[in-house]
């Protein structure tokens, strides 16, 4: 198997899993979602304050 493949195969598997979790497991799955967003928005905002502090 070549790593292109390997790839798309890997690619396959972690979204099959993410369709199982979701419909198995949906508020489970969705505050895992909102976990990744909140740690987004989070890191957003702190390089924000980190540029703001650095300009000033």
């Amino acid at each position: 198997m070549g790593h292109g493949k390997a790839k798309k195969a890997l690619t396959y598997v972690a979204a099959a899993f993410a369709l199982f979790y979701l419909f198995s497991r949906p508020a489970s799955a969705a505050a895992a979602v909102d976990g990744v967003f909140n740690g987004i928005i989070t890191g957003a905002n702190q390089l924000a304050v980190f540029f703001n502090a650095f300009v000033a």
